[in-house]
């Protein structure tokens, strides 16, 4: 058969372009082989068993087993189940390694035999990092190795309980053609590793480098052959780290794990607000504190803007973002000067979610509309005050889910008022609930002063 090293498509004939993703010269020669399962790839089949009922199939084998960390338990739903492949992915830096570290420091604290392959670092780089993070248990063993077959042998010498390889773009098989990282060698290895979890019934977590996209590097198979694939998110200048599944064969997709990065490791964080909410400064104009849904997850996360004149009145206003979507910042300038009166089309606008965070979802417009206003008419929004809300193009403001979820958790912080959709189901006992239908009346109902003998709205209008 004939593989496309770009994409791994596979094809009966060679050709000059790859038919899938139009590469040229990208199709090499490889040789089907042949195994004694009679399967692809080696894959296991299941002749002459017939079928059984649902009821009565045995799933003692499939409960998780805690990794010592509270905040990973949580996003893989209790554990690494025996047998597993979990894909771990991240840009570099952002602590992938020293996650998968801690990790098996606390799986041999209890005894349990663990292995890292290491095929990227030398055993004095992961020993000097090991240090750093705290003792190291004698059972954590270390295997200095790029060959996919030496992983096996261990497998069989050693019976481990938890096997980490770093990286599955670092280690190839010798009877595949192509290098290290390449489409083949990928495919080939993770298949590999794959038949040698099922085997022996042995957790494995693979590490696999992103592109400057933020994909997988390597062939799309590569996340379907796996059961899990988490990422690890967060920017390198700030401490939060974000770990999140986005395929979970054993369990829901929807939670949220956070760390902070520290001297000693990633450290979980089981009260967000303190590192996303700890240097706010209430009275401050232009900020807004959004209720969000990070997965299953509520966090505060406070929304900043800036105005500033245009540098030259020839040149084009700029529209900066940090932690929130570009585009959605010019929709929502062109819906505030539209239907809101508030005009900023030679004005520079600089928005940011502060903390690291980035907030992509429809919820945070009516915080991002809010902290816009406060910045342009110069008065602070009310300290005790969260939002959120979708805006729409015509101005109006339209519910989100798990409204009671977000405001649960800024109730229990301390915040007292909620300005929401109109159609906002009612919320828990001691948090006021203003409800609105168009960005005017949120605005007007914000930015409200309150002189002597008088109560009257802030006007926006440049």
């Amino acid at each position: 058969m004939h593989r496309c090293e770009a994409c791994g498509i596979t094809t009966a004939r060679w050709a000059g372009r790859c038919p899938t993703c139009g590469q040229w010269n990208s199709l090499r020669e490889e040789a089907v082989p042949v195994t004694p399962t009679g399967a692809p790839g080696g894959r296991p089949v299941h002749d002459g068993v017939g079928p059984v009922a649902l009821c009565a199939v045995d799933v003692s084998g499939a409960a998780p087993r805690s990794t010592g960390l509270t905040e990973l338990d949580r996003v893989l739903g209790g554990g690494l189940v025996p047998g597993s492949v979990t894909l771990l992915g991240g840009e570099p830096g952002v602590g992938k390694s020293t996650l998968l570290l801690q990790v098996l420091r606390s799986v041999a604290a209890t005894g349990a035999t663990v292995v890292l392959v290491s095929a990227e670092e030398s055993a004095a780089q992961v020993r000097l990092r090991a240090e750093r993070l705290g003792p190291v248990p004698p059972t954590l063993l270390l295997l200095e190795a790029t060959d996919i077959r030496v992983v096996a042998r261990c497998m069989e010498e050693l019976a481990p309980h938890l096997v980490v390889v770093d990286s599955v773009q670092a280690v190839a098989d010798p009877d595949v053609a192509g290098l290290p990282g390449g489409v083949p060698q990928v495919r080939a290895c993770a298949e590999y590793l794959v038949r040698m979890a099922k085997t022996h019934h042995v957790p494995f977590v693979l590490v696999g480098h992103v592109t400057k996209d933020g994909a997988l590097a390597g062939p799309r198979v590569l996340e379907h052959l796996v059961d899990t694939v988490m990422s690890v998110e967060g920017d390198r200048h700030h401490a939060l780290r974000m770990v999140r599944a986005t395929k979970h064969r054993f369990g829901p997709t929807g939670e949220l794990g956070l760390f902070a990065m520290g001297d000693t490791g990633l450290a979980a964080v089981t009260d967000p607000h303190r590192l996303l909410l700890g240097d706010r400064r209430p009275g401050t104009p232009g900020s807004a504190v959004l209720a969000a849904m990070e997965g299953q997850r509520a966090l505060l996360v406070e929304i900043q803007a800036l105005r500033a004149p245009a540098s030259s009145e020839s040149a084009p206003a700029r529209r900066s973002a940090q932690g929130v979507d570009t585009g959605r910042l010019a929709l929502l300038l062109a819906v505030l000067e539209q239907h809101a009166g508030v005009v900023l089309g030679h004005t520079d606008v600089f928005a940011s979610a502060v903390g690291g965070i980035r907030v992509t979802e429809p919820a945070a417009d009516l915080a991002l509309v809010l902290a816009l206003a406060s910045a342009v008419a110069g008065t602070a929004l009310p300290p005790d005050v969260v939002a959120f809300g979708e805006v729409g193009l015509g101005g109006e403001i339209r519910q989100v889910p798990h409204a009671p979820r977000r405001l649960s958790e800024a109730s229990r912080i301390g915040f007292r008022r909620a300005i929401v959709p109109a159609s906002c189901p009612d919320g828990p006992p001691g948090i006021e609930l203003q409800r609105v239908t168009s960005v005017h009346e949120a605005i007007a109902l914000a930015l409200v002063v309150d002189p002597p003998g008088e109560r009257r709205a802030v006007p926006v209008t440049l």
